[in-house]
C-alpha cells in the first residue's frame, strides 16, 4: 500500500519515542541543507525533518525546493529546537512532485491577498488560506449537525428553476439555444417552447419556495447549496455565486424563527471555536497586525476571539425596524451628516446604518424586525398594521447583515394581493400557493449567506477571500 502515512497535525500529539513513521507533504523551507519544514495541509504547524549530512545523493537535495512533495520515512526524535517537542529523522526521501524554484510563484514570504487572488488556484497553499478552509469545512459541518440534532431533513432544491423567488430579476440564464439565431415567436420574442425545458430557466437564487413545500409536509427541513445572483455589484461583500443556508419551518412564527437562527449562529460558532482553535487564534493575530496600520478610528475595538466570545455568550439585541430609524435619526453620525445614504422610515437601511446599530450603538449582534412592506418580498406575512411584515434580519459587527428572514404569509387571498401588488404572476406560481390552499399553516423560515458567515469567523475582509474559485463580475477563473 503507497499511503501509510501519519498526518502531520496527528503526529505532533505524540511523545517522541523512536517510532518509525512514513510522512508526506510539500516543503514550506530547506535550510542549510538539514532541516526540512513539511506540511500536508492538516495543520499550519510544519513538521521538521532532519537530514543527516552526507547521507543522502546531493542531488537528491537539490530538488527539494519550496513546494516540491515528498515521501519521507523515518523516526520520532525529541528536538532540540524551540517551541516544538518533536522532529523525524529521514531514514528514506522521495520526491513524489518536483517544483521549480525559479517558476513557482508562492516564495517564502509574506503575499499580499491581492496578489493571492490572482493566484487563487495556489493560495490555498499559504497559512492564511488554509486556516480560513478548514474553518470554512467546519462551519459546514457544524451546519448539519445543529438540524440534524433537531430532527430537520436536508432537501436538496434545484439549481435550474423557472421561478425567481425574490422578484429582482437578477438571474443566470440556463439555455441551449443557439446564441447567433434563437427560434422566434411570430412577435420576434424567443420561442422558449424550443428550449431543452420547453420554457425559459435560470439558476436559482434561492431555495425558498421549494424548501416551503418541503416544510408544509415534513415538518421541518433545510437547505445548503449554491445559489447565483447576476447583480453587476463589484464589492467586497458580493459574489455572484455563492452558497445559502435555508431552513423552513412549519407550525412557526418569527419569534420562533429569530430563537431558531440565534440558536443556530451560536452552535455553528461555537463548533469552530472548539474544533479550529489553532487556525482561529492565528488568524487573529494576522488581523492584529493587519489593523495596526489602520488609523486609530478604523480599528475594531475587539479582536477577532474576543467578537467571537461576545457573540457566542451574549443575547441579541432585538429591536423593531422602527426603533433602528429612530435611533440613527438621534446618531452623532446623522446629525453631523456622516452617513452617505438617507436615513428616514420608509427606507431601506445601507450597509453603513446597519453597521452602526451593531457596532456603535449596541456593540453586539442586532435582529431588527417588522421592516417596511414597500421592499420587501411578497412571501412575507403582513402585519395588523398594513404598512410591515413579519420580517428579520440579523446584522453582525464587521459585515452587517448576515440573516435575512421572516414568518411566510399563509393566508392565501392576502398572499394573492401581495403578489398582485408586487406583479409576481401568480399563475406561475400556482404550485406554491397550493400549500396555502390545502392545510395551510404558520410557518417561517430565514436564509444564511454562508460566505459572510465564513468572513465573520475568520475576520477576512473580502468575501472572496472565503470561498475557493470566487465568482464575480468580469471573474470566473479556474
Amino acid at each position: 500500500m503507497f499511503n501509510n502515512r501519519v498526518k502531520i497535525s496527528q503526529l505532533l500529539t505524540w511523545e517522541p519515542a523512536q517510532q518509525e513513521v512514513t510522512v508526506m507533504g510539500w516543503v514550506r523551507t530547506f535550510r542549510n541543507n538539514q532541516f526540512i519544514a513539511l506540511n500536508d495541509g492538516s495543520t499550519n504547524t510544519n513538521l521538521q525533518v532532519v537530514v543527516e549530512l552526507g547521507k543522502f545523493d546531493e542531488a537528491l537535495l537539490k530538488r527539494i525546493t519550496t513546494s516540491a512533495a515528498l515521501k519521507i520515512r523515518g523516526v520520532v526524535i525529541p528536538s532540540l529546537g524551540k517551541g516544538q517537542k518533536l522532529e523525524v529523522k529521514a531514514d528514506s526521501i522521495e520526491i513524489l512532485g518536483d517544483s521549480d524554484p525559479e517558476k513557482y510563484p508562492l516564495q517564502p514570504k509574506k503575499h499580499s491577498l491581492e496578489f493571492l487572488r490572482d493566484i487563487a488556484h495556489l493560495r490555498f497553499r499559504t497559512n492564511t488560506f488554509a486556516s480560513v478552509f478548514r474553518i470554512r469545512h467546519s462551519l459546514a459541518f457544524a451546519v448539519h449537525k445543529f438540524f440534524h440534532e433537531r430532527g430537520f431533513l436536508y432537501l436538496h432544491t434545484p439549481i435550474v428553476t423557472a421561478s425567481d423567488a425574490e422578484g429582482a430579476g437578477e438571474m443566470f440564464r440556463v439555455t441551449t439555444l443557439p446564441f447567433d439565431n434563437p427560434p422566434r415567436n411570430e412577435d420576434g420574442s424567443i420561442n422558449f417552447k424550443e428550449d431543452f425545458f420547453g420554457r425559459s430557466t435560470n439558476l436559482t437564487v434561492s431555495g425558498q419556495l421549494e424548501g416551503e413545500l418541503g416544510a408544509t409536509a415534513l415538518g421541518e427541513i433545510y437547505t445548503f447549496g449554491p445559489t447565483f445572483r447576476a447583480e453587476n455589484s463589484n464589492t467586497t461583500r458580493h459574489l455572484a455565486e455563492f452558497w445559502m443556508i435555508e431552513p423552513e419551518m412549519a407550525f412557526c412564527d418569527l419569534e420562533d424563527n429569530m430563537n431558531l437562527a440565534e440558536a443556530f449562529i451560536k452552535y455553528i460558532i461555537r463548533y469552530a471555536m472548539e474544533h479550529n482553535k489553532e487556525d482561529i487564534e492565528f488568524l487573529a493575530s494576522r488581523l492584529a497586525e493587519e489593523e495596526k496600520q489602520l488609523p486609530a478610528d478604523k480599528r475594531s475595538e475587539m479582536g477577532l476571539v474576543e467578537k467571537l466570545e461576545f457573540v457566542v455568550n451574549n443575547d441579541f439585541e432585538r429591536i423593531t425596524y422602527t426603533e433602528a430609524i429612530d435611533i440613527l435619526l438621534q446618531s452623532t453620525p446623522y446629525k453631523k451628516k456622516k452617513f452617505q445614504y438617507e436615513v428616514k422610515w420608509g427606507v431601506d437601511m445601507q450597509s453603513e446604518h446597519e453597521r452602526y446599530l451593531v457596532e456603535k450603538h449596541f456593540k453586539k449582534p442586532v435582529i431588527v424586525t417588522n421592516y417596511p412592506k414597500e421592499f420587501k418580498a411578497f412571501y412575507m406575512r403582513l402585519n395588523d398594521d398594513n404598512k410591515t411584515v413579519a420580517a428579520m434580519d440579523i446584522l453582525a459587527p464587521g459585515i452587517g447583515e448576515i440573516v435575512g428572514g421572516s414568518q411566510r404569509e399563509e393566508r392565501l387571498s392576502v398572499l394573492e394581493a401581495r403578489m398582485k401588488e408586487m406583479n409576481i404572476p401568480a399563475e406561475e406560481l400556482w404550485w406554491y400557493l397550493d400549500t396555502r390552499r390545502f392545510g395551510t399553516v404558520p410557518h417561517a423560515g430565514f436564509g444564511l449567506g454562508f460566505e459572510r458567515m465564513v468572513q465573520f469567523v475568520t475576520g477576512m475582509g473580502n468575501i472572496r477571500d472565503v470561498i475557493a474559485f470566487p465568482r464575480a463580475p468580469k471573474t470566473a477563473e479556474f
